[in-house]
């Protein structure tokens, strides 16, 4: 008569489950994973957040583009900035805008004036608020416009025609973190510490003479 195996049974000390070291590791893995997803999550909100900044400040520039040409024949009014400096500014720090104007009529000059006024105020966030405090544009909101006459078109005698050149709009802000140093475009230059974290963007446009 043959005998019946026995079946193995094994010994329940000798079985093994997940120990101190295995529950380290995973807690590890699992620490490393959910910092990079943290890091994520931060760099995504920057870039989000710079990128509302830019579209703020391309808003606010095609503004001022269509305030000068709605009162074109004075736009000599609206070139309150030095190019080669940068300098005077729209925006944080300044209470008014009335530069000198001698083109146009009166109420020509008011016009450009007050635009100038109206742009300062929506650079420094007048556009909407957050509680008591102006929240409606980009951080450091500072806006240049200049005027290049040499870059005037000429008539058929050779000779420059007055107005025709380029005129620049530019918003400057301050970003989030270092970038690089524009060294092309000096609006708000030296405002922001660190040149890397200035902010800019800029428009050009000419008007065209009917003469």
């Amino acid at each position: 008569m043959k005998k019946i195996p026995k079946l193995a049974v094994k010994n329940p000390a000798l079985q093994n489950g997940f120990g101190m070291v295995e529950i380290l590791v995973s807690l590890i893995i699992l620490m490393v994973g959910l910092l990079g997803l943290a890091g994520l999550m931060v760099q995504g909100q920057r870039s989000e957040i710079e990128s509302y900044q830019r579209v703020q400040a391309m808003i606010l520039l095609q503004d001022m583009v269509g305030r000068i040409n709605a009162n074109r024949n004075v736009a000599s009014c609206y070139t309150y900035t030095n190019a080669a400096t940068g300098l005077p500014y729209l925006g944080v720090d300044v209470t008014a805008a009335t530069p000198p104007c001698a083109s146009g009529s009166a109420s020509q000059q008011q016009q450009a004036s007050d635009d100038l006024d109206s742009w300062n105020a929506l650079l420094q966030g007048s556009a909407e608020t957050a509680g008591v405090n102006s929240a409606g544009a980009m951080a450091g909101a500072r806006g240049c416009i200049s005027y290049d006459a040499a870059s005037e078109l000429t008539s058929v005698t050779g000779a420059a025609i007055a107005g025709t050149g380029i005129y620049t709009v530019s918003a400057a802000w301050q970003g989030l973190g270092a970038t690089f140093a524009n060294t092309t475009e000096l609006c708000g230059k030296d405002l922001y510490g660190d040149e890397r974290q200035r902010r800019v963007a800029t428009l050009t446009f000419r008007i065209a003479s009917l003469l």
